[in-house]
């Protein structure tokens, strides 16, 4: 399934945001195989930080200026936030940019496949905790919903996924759920 994921992706046309008006940020998307099938591994924001506290996320954040690239950023954050080394992490592809209302960023999402067992070591000032989610179970409906928002007069969808516990919504919903769907539009 890794190889198949890859080929999706290194054939997708990813879609860009650019605007001066958004601060550019990058998310590591981290997929790994335990229990006999593939997973996603998200962070719970701790309290501590400025933007969306107590929110699940992927790792990531915001460009700095020594970041070469957006995949250096992803990189960068993952190492700082949960402690994945860069020489552990299997670049796999892109997904389309998703911007953040509240924080007036534009993420850009590259997916990378990574070992577990993994000797994670969370960053408290930044992670409360990392959990992961089955691929299976974001891919079952009943773990998702979707809601309608009204921002600047313009509605927009809002997605939810529900999962032992955990509520991912949001940027992160949106990443997931354009990456579930090209999963289940070629059928893997």
């Amino acid at each position: 399934m890794k190889q198949k994921i890859k080929q999706i992706l290194s054939h997708y046309d990813k879609k860009r945001i650019n605007s001066k008006d958004l601060i550019p940020s990058a998310v590591l998307v981290p997929l790994f195989y335990a229990h006999g099938e593939f997973h996603l591994l998200f962070t719970e924001r701790s309290g501590k930080v400025n933007f969306h506290q107590g929110e699940a996320c992927f790792p990531g954040g915001i460009r700095q200026l020594g970041d070469a690239s957006l995949i250096s950023t992803a990189l960068r954050e993952a190492e700082e936030e949960i402690g994945l080394a860069r020489k552990d992490v299997e670049f796999l592809g892109e997904l389309d940019d998703a911007v953040t209302v509240t924080s007036g960023c534009v993420i850009s999402p590259f997916v990378a496949f990574i070992p577990y067992p993994y000797p994670f070591n969370p960053n408290p000032d930044e992670v409360q905790q990392i959990f992961s989610i089955p691929i299976s179970a974001l891919m079952d409906r009943r773990n998702f919903s979707q809601e309608y928002a009204t921002i600047n007069e313009q509605i927009f969808p809002v997605y939810f996924y529900e999962y032992a516990g955990h509520t991912i919504w949001g940027a992160t919903a949106y990443i997931v759920r354009q990456f579930v769907e090209l999963l289940q539009q070629k059928s893997l």
